[in-house]
Order: C-alpha cells, then sequence, then structure tokens
C-alpha cells in the first residue's frame, strides 16, 4: 500500500482531485503540435476537476487562465538577436546555460537536455505538490531524475523523431548537409536512452507506438496508447463563411520534408492548366532562399501558393472554413492535428496514408498513397467535380471527430492512467494538499537566464543548479 493510498484525511485516491505537473521544453502553439497538445490537455484537465501546473521553457504557452504557468525560461537563443555574445561571465556558474550555448554554437539542439537539467533541480525541491508529473516529448535526463525523486512521472512521446532524421538526411544536397542534420539530431541518443528506462510512456496513435517500439527499443508494457482530442467547440463548422470550391489548405512546415508539401506542389503543378483558378493556402512560414521556395519558382506557382503563420484558432478556423478542402500530404504523422481540425470543421479532407492519419481520418476522407503527387492531384480533381462527395465527405468528418475524438475523453483516459501509476508506485508520499509551489524561487539560475534577456515574471519558478543525478545515470 502507498503513502497515498493509506489517507485517511479527505476523498479516497480514486476521487479525489490530482496535482498534476506537465511539461514542455518549448510550448508556443504556433511552435506545433506540441504546443497545441499541452494548451488542450491542460485545459482539458482542469475542467475535470483537477489542479494543473504547466512548468514551460521559452517560447511560452498560451493556457487556459486556470492553468498556472511556471516559466523556466533558458537563454532562448533561438530568438536572441545575437546568440553568440549571449553568454555573459556569471553564465559561466550554470552548466545548463553554457551547454545551450555552446550546443547552439555548433549545430546541435540541446533545449530538452537544459531544460531536463533545470526541472529536475526544480522539482528536487517543489515536487512535494504534485501527485504526477507528465512530459510533453522532451524525453531528457532529468525525468530519470524526477522518478529517482518518488515522483511517478508519464511521458507523452507523439512519435519517435528517428523518422524526421532519416527523411531529412535523405532530403540533404550533400555530405556537409547530412552532417548538420545528424548533429541537430543528436538529442535523439538522450531520448532513447531516457524512453527505454521510464516506466510509463503515452503515445498517441497506434502507428506510433508500433514505431516506438521498433526505433526506440522501448517495451510494449511501457507503452499506453491514449488519442489527442480535438476541441469541437473551437473546431466546428462556419455556416456564414462561403467556402471558395478552388481554394485547398494545407499546414506545413515548408522545408520540413516530413511535412510532404513538395508533393503538395507538385500536384498543383499537375491540375494548375485544367483548374487555373486553383490556389493554396499554406498554414506556415516559407523559408527564404530554402528547397520550397526554389520548387515554387521551378513550378510557377509562385501567384497561387499563400503563407500564413502565427495565426490564432480563430483565425485557424476562418481559414479552414473558407477552403474548398484541406489536403494533409505529410509523409509520416504521429497522430495527425490538423486533419482532424479540418475534419471538425466539416471541411473535406484528402489525406496520405502516411503514419497515423488513416487512423484519424478513417472512411471519413480519400486518404491516398504518400509521397504520391499523382494520386493527390486525382483525390483534388475527384473532390473538385464533385458537390455530392464534398458535403457527405464534411458531415461524416464533422460526425468521427464528434464520436471518437474529444479531449474530455482523452483526459478521461489519462487521469485513469494516472490514478493506476499512483497506485502502483510504492513509497509515494501524500502532496501537500490544496497547496502550489511558491510563484517565485529567486536563485542564480533564474538570474543567469534573466541577464540572457529570458522573459521573466512573476510566474517564474527555477533553482540553483546542481549534479543531475538522471544525467549521469
Amino acid at each position: 500500500m502507498t503513502a497515498l493510498g493509506n489517507r485517511t484525511d479527505g476523498p479516497p485516491a480514486s476521487s479525489r482531485p490530482l496535482n498534476i505537473c506537465l511539461l514542455g521544453y518549448r510550448s508556443h502553439p504556433h511552435c506545433g503540435g506540441q504546443g497545441i497538445y499541452l494548451h488542450y490537455l491542460s485545459k482539458a484537465l482542469v475542467e475535470a476537476g483537477h489542479r494543473v501546473d504547466v512548468i514551460s521553457g521559452q517560447p511560452y504557452p498560451e493556457l487556459d487562465p486556470r492553468v498556472r504557468l511556471i516559466k523556466m525560461p533558458g537563454l532562448n537563443l533561438y530568438e536572441h538577436p545575437h546568440p553568440t555574445r549571449a553568454l555573459k561571465l556569471k553564465h559561466l556558474l550554470s552548466w545548463a546555460d553554457f551547454y545551450e550555448w555552446w550546443g547552439k554554437l555548433s549545430g546541435g539542439f540541446v533545449e530538452p537536455y537544459t531544460f531536463g537539467r533545470r526541472v529536475a533541480c526544480y522539482l528536487r525541491k517543489m515536487g512535494k505538490h504534485y501527485d504526477v508529473v507528465h512530459d510533453n516529448q522532451s524525453l531528457c535526463y532529468g525525468l530519470l531524475d524526477i522518478e529517482k525523486q518518488g515522483l511517478p512521472v508519464v511521458a507523452t512521446i507523439h512519435h519517435p523523431i528517428t523518422r524526421d532524421r532519416q527523411l531529412a538526411i535523405d532530403a540533404a544536397p550533400d555530405w556537409f548537409y547530412r552532417l548538420l542534420v545528424r548533429r541537430w539530431h543528436s538529442f535523439l541518443g538522450m531520448q532513447i536512452k531516457v524512453s527505454r528506462r521510464l516506466k510509463n510512456i503515452v503515445t498517441v496513435s497506434a502507428q506510433s507506438l508500433r514505431d516506438i517500439v521498433e526505433q526506440f527499443g522501448v517495451a510494449p508494457s511501457q507503452l499506453k496508447l491514449i488519442y489527442n482530442g480535438i476541441d469541437t467547440e473551437v473546431f466546428a463548422p462556419q455556416p456564414k463563411i462561403i467556402p471558395d470550391t478552388f481554394q485547398i489548405m494545407t499546414t506545413a512546415s515548408a522545408d520540413q520534408p516530413l511535412k510532404g508539401l513538395r508533393f503538395l506542389l507538385q500536384a498543383l503543378a499537375l491540375l494548375r492548366t485544367r483548374y487555373p483558378r486553383l490556389k493554396l493556402l499554406v498554414v506556415g512560414r516559407l523559408q527564404s532562399g530554402g528547397a520550397t521556395e526554389k520548387l515554387l519558382e521551378e513550378l510557377d506557382l509562385g501567384q497561387v501558393v499563400r503563407f500564413v503563420s502565427g495565426i490564432s484558432n480563430r483565425e485557424m478556423v476562418e481559414h479552414y472554413a473558407a477552403s474548398g478542402m484541406v489536403v494533409c500530404p505529410s509523409l509520416y504523422e504521429g497522430f495527425g492535428l490538423p486533419a482532424g481540425e479540418a475534419m471538425a470543421c466539416g471541411v473535406p479532407v484528402i489525406s496520405s496514408d502516411g503514419g497515423a492519419l488513416p487512423e484519424v481520418v478513417g472512411d471519413a476522407g480519400i486518404v491516398v498513397p504518400a509521397g504520391d503527387s499523382g494520386a493527390l492531384a486525382r483525390a483534388i480533381e475527384q473532390l473538385l467535380g464533385d458537390d455530392t462527395l464534398r458535403s457527405s465527405l464534411a458531415a461524416a468528418g464533422r460526425r468521427r471527430i464528434e464520436e471518437q475524438f474529444s479531449w474530455t475523453v482523452a483526459a478521461s483516459h489519462l487521469v485513469s492512467y494516472y490514478r493506476a501509476i499512483i497506485g502502483d508506485t510504492d513509497g509515494l508520499q501524500s502532496p501537500v494538499s490544496g497547496e502550489h509551489p511558491p510563484a517565485t524561487l529567486t536563485t542564480q539560475e533564474s538570474a543567469n537566464s534573466a541577464a540572457a534577456g529570458a522573459s521573466v515574471s512573476v510566474a517564474e519558478s527555477v533553482c540553483a543548479e546542481g549534479k543531475n543525478r538522471g544525467e549521469a545515470a
């Protein structure tokens, strides 16, 4: 029996509200699906009656007002105007600060690692306030340290980044770029080691579960499948907006090979002679001088492809509603959030069969082979010429999301999983009932981060860094 199980004051463990700590090393929703996951999961858990804190590095998340944000700033070098000059003499007192600076300058991506050191140190002091700590794919050594402290740890793996790395290597033009890709993805060694040793891992699709077992070498017994949800109140049909039949919409990081945008551009080029009014709206940022910009020039599509980025959910819904169809051409997706959002908005969807996309789309959309621009062109043409098919897929998509995917269901499954973990954890100390950790903890590490230009507010909570035991393990 755990200490929590022996509690006699207050409601039983099976019904009392939980104190949950969510972690995200960079969590702004405009940075990708991980920020969206953190936003909606925290909101759903609060609405289910639980207390939720989010500890995040920059860029910080947009959260429901009922969710408390604890800022864990790093050097934020990707937004620093002069990253080579960001390191000050005082930062040499912090291994996390120095390593973050050196990692950036040497071409690596070390934010998950340094975030983990800071969080593990913080939770050594403040972890007693939480029943469970849930990480959002940092998979850092610090999680092993937190687990050793006696805190139950859950980690979400949306999909193994090994696929991203391989696709980026395959798309690299020469050996030098392949070397840069390998250096950037060097954090994968840490993620593989940590995921093999963590006791509790959540993943968001059957496809991701299979890939984690195969590519990370994780035992199936460590994994729990809990689908993502879709906010069906925000992402909903907009009957007052008349869609443009000839506008295709997609969501893609323009120069990330995994997203398959080039195949959609090739399909668009194939169709332009027969459908001169056809145009494409891409939710993503176009990199100046990048591969996508060059392909647009090569295919003469510069005038018919528009890019938007940094938009709100409201604007996103309006773009969905104004489009005749949404195309998801990814070579691989761990879940396929844009497809689910479009379906929730009642927009017909064409999807590749990459990764978990067929699990989300099911029979409520058109599914084509990944990486096949000809198949994409044929599917687009099929929808352009069939009003009845567009209407039926729009209705079927909305119905499928309402019936099978929601954040309420996802949060319910996660809470049941948390309770099972707490019940099986030996020596768990009861969290301090009704308490939050203090909003500010003034230490050398916070001073270091502030001096580097990081955003510091009353919600900031960091600690002076000691040796990270999880890393050494």
